[in-house]
């Protein structure tokens, strides 16, 4: 088959697309057809291997292991381990793998769900990590509840569009943050209200909030708290800066209103993801698609911060 590798860390000429192994099928694991992957700022960490401690989870210190990147994957069921019991070879899936990148990839029954009939394979394949981190910040992080006041800076990009919808779905008032050219797409997708960051600093209003999703970590950490309720939580996502997330890890061991996490995929969050997919109640929200053989030139546009919404390789 044919694969995005990468044999050393560095800037997307690491990359190239090579005829590789197909992937191996164990009794417990299914066989996709690759026909979308989303692109993820973690993609880019693992292609530069930055920070340089995170390579420990990356695979190797020295190299990448394995060669292939890409987690959020959509798809079609080609084989299936003997001991599958919920999928079966013709079934559109989407979920999480490893090795994405590529035209098949394989992993285990429970990295998969069904896929909508409505969704396509590229607004399936934007779901998994983003979607995830927003439903786990919002819910597990921040305790949102029905009824409350909910600001997600950095609206307009992959987590925080999921984060909007989300917000909504559980029941919030949502406001959101982003630049002057997505305030109508922020709108769009259920902001209650939407700040224009080049008119107006959120930190400087007289608004309150209950829980804070920062995806951005452009403002001092004491600014962002100065707009919480007294009993509001502030949360950063893995994607926020290096230097945001040690400072919310410190107050967060003192006991204090602050929270960063990075989130896990699983199964039963994918589902609750998929039932709104399929309710209408979540959307992806596609900036570029780009052919498997333009997966560096994908990882750069990332890897720039301006995306709006998700970037998505197609086969």
């Amino acid at each position: 088959m044919r694969a995005i590798v990468q044999d050393r860390y560095g800037p997307p000429e690491a990359l190239r697309l090579d005829e590789v192994a197909d992937p191996v099928v164990g009794d417990r694991d299914v066989l996709v057809r690759v026909r979308a992957a989303g692109v993820n700022p973690l993609d880019w960490h693992f292609m530069r291997g930055a920070p340089y401690i995170g390579r420990l989870g990356m695979g190797g210190l020295s190299r990448p292991d394995p060669r292939t990147r890409g987690v959020d994957v959509a798809g079609r069921v080609e084989a299936a381990g003997k001991d599958v019991k919920t999928l079966r070879p013709g079934d559109d899936v989407f979920g999480w793998c490893s090795g994405a990148f590529a035209e098949l990839a394989s992993a285990g029954e429970g990295h998969f769900v069904t896929k909508p009939a409505g969704t396509t394979y590229e607004e399936a394949a934007a779901v998994t990590v983003a979607a995830t981190t927003a439903l786990q910040g919002l819910r597990d992080m921040g305790k949102l509840q029905s009824g409350q006041r909910v600001l997600i800076n950095g609206a307009a990009g992959g987590v925080g569009t999921y984060g909007v919808q989300i917000a909504k779905a559980l029941g919030a008032e949502v406001t959101g943050v982003c630049s002057t050219r997505n305030v109508d797409l922020v709108k769009s997708i259920g902001a209650d209200e939407v700040i224009d960051y080049s008119q107006k600093d959120f930190t400087k209003g007289a608004v309150r909030y209950d829980v804070i999703l920062d995806n951005a970590g452009n403002h001092s950490l004491s600014s962002v708290r100065g707009v919480l309720k007294t009993n509001g939580t502030l949360v950063y996502n893995s994607g926020a800066s290096m230097g945001r997330i040690a400072a919310a890890q410190l107050f967060s061991r003192l006991g204090r209103n602050v929270r960063s996490f990075l989130a896990t995929t699983n199964h039963e969050d994918l589902l609750i993801l998929r039932d709104w997919l399929e309710s209408g109640k979540l959307h992806s929200v596609i900036d570029r698609t780009y052919p498997l053989k333009e997966t560096p030139a994908a990882i750069a546009y990332v890897e720039g911060g301006h995306v709006r919404g998700k970037v998505v390789i197609t086969n």
